[in-house]
C-alpha cells in the first residue's frame, strides 16, 4: 500500500524515531508500504517519519541510479548493491568514514530541492534486518551518502541542516513557501477533523 509523504513543516520530520523494540508482522507490513511508497515516488530513500511514523525505520533502493555508483562490502568482501536491494534497516546505527566530499542531494520531504551536502565518503552500518537479524556492512557512495541522509531523518534532522548557509539563503523562499503550504494543509486538516467530529455528536 502506497502511504502518503509528509513534506516539510510537518513537525512529525523533526522528531526523533523510537526503537524498535520488536518485529511484527505489522512493522514488516509497514516496511513493505515503505518500499513501495519509495519505489513509486521515484526515490533511493526513505525514512519512517516521512511516512507519518517516528520510528527507526528507513529503506533504501539505489538500483535505478545508474549514473551514481554505489559501493557495498558484507564481511570485508565488496558485493554487487543492486543484489542487496530493497535494503531495509530497523535500529541502525552508523560509523562515518574517510574525507568529507561533496554531493548532490534531494528529499521525497522537499519537492524539487536539490543541493549540494557535504558528508564523509563511507559509512560503517549496524542495524536489524526485517527477520530481526543483525547486520552489518560498509558502504559507500550513493549508498553510502543514502544511509546518512535517512539516518538523519531518524535524528530529526533534515538535509537542510547540512547545506552550507549561502545555499540555504538561496533557498530559502521555496522552503518557506513549501513550509506554508504544508502547516496550512494541516490546518485545514484539523478543520476538517472538527467539522467531522461535532456533526458526529450532533447525528
Amino acid at each position: 500500500m502506497r502511504l502518503q509523504i509528509v513534506k516539510y513543516g510537518h513537525p512529525i520530520l523533526r522528531q526523533k524515531g523510537a526503537m524498535i523494540k520488536e518485529v511484527t508482522p505489522e512493522l514488516r507490513e509497514l516496511v513493505s508500504d515503505m518500499v513501495e511508497t519509495m519505489n513509486a515516488a521515484h526515490g533511493v530513500g526513505l525514512a519512517a517519519q516521512q511516512v507519518g511514523q517516528p520510528l527507526q525505520i528507513m529503506v533504501l533502493d539505489i538500483r535505478d541510479a545508474e549514473d551514481r555508483p554505489s559501493v557495498l562490502e558484507w564481511n570485508g568482501q565488496k558485493v554487487d548493491p543492486a543484489s542487496w536491494m530493497p535494503m531495509a534497516l530497523l535500529n541502525p546505527q552508523i560509523k562515518p568514514l574517510g574525507p568529507p566530499a561533496k554531493g548532490p542531494e534531494g528529499c521525497l520531504s522537499f519537492p524539487e530541492v536539490f543541493a549540494d551536502v557535504v558528508r564523509p565518503e563511507e559509512v560503517d552500518v549496524t542495524a536489524l534486518n526485517p527477520d530481526g537479524a543483525r547486520i552489518s556492512f560498509r558502504a559507500g557512495g550513493l549508498l553510502g551518502r543514502a544511509i546518512q541522509h535517512e539516518y538523519d531523518h531518524l535524528q530529526g534532522i533534515l538535509f537542510i541542516d547540512r547545506m552550507d548557509p549561502e545555499t540555504a539563503d538561496e533557498l530559502r523562499p521555496e522552503l518557506d513557501d513549501l513550509q506554508a503550504q504544508t502547516k496550512a494543509g494541516l490546518k485545514r486538516g484539523r478543520g476538517d477533523l472538527a467539522r467531522a467530529e461535532n456533526k458526529g455528536a450532533r447525528s
